[in-house]
């Protein structure tokens, strides 16, 4: 499995999250569909998420939920 590791800064600290590509995509198409920076976003799920969940499970469970409130086209 490949991850993709990038580095930004949460609440001033630099922190870095390894995210398969497809999450990655998927969360550079919602922050730009939001108007937001990716950091922003991510800054988010950090805000929302439980403590005791991982950032890299937070985000991807983001993304799920993003996806699944998307009505089907067809």
């Amino acid at each position: 499995m490949t991850f993709l590791k990038r580095s930004l800064s949460l609440k001033g600290h630099r922190t870095s999250l390894a995210l398969e590509p497809d999450f990655w995509a998927e969360l550079d198409r919602i922050a730009e569909e939001r108007s937001l920076s990716l950091a922003a976003l991510i800054g988010m799920i950090d805000a929302e998420r439980a403590p005791d969940q991982p950032l890299s499970s937070a985000a991807r469970v983001f993304v799920l939920r993003a996806l699944k409130a998307v009505p089907e086209q067809g």
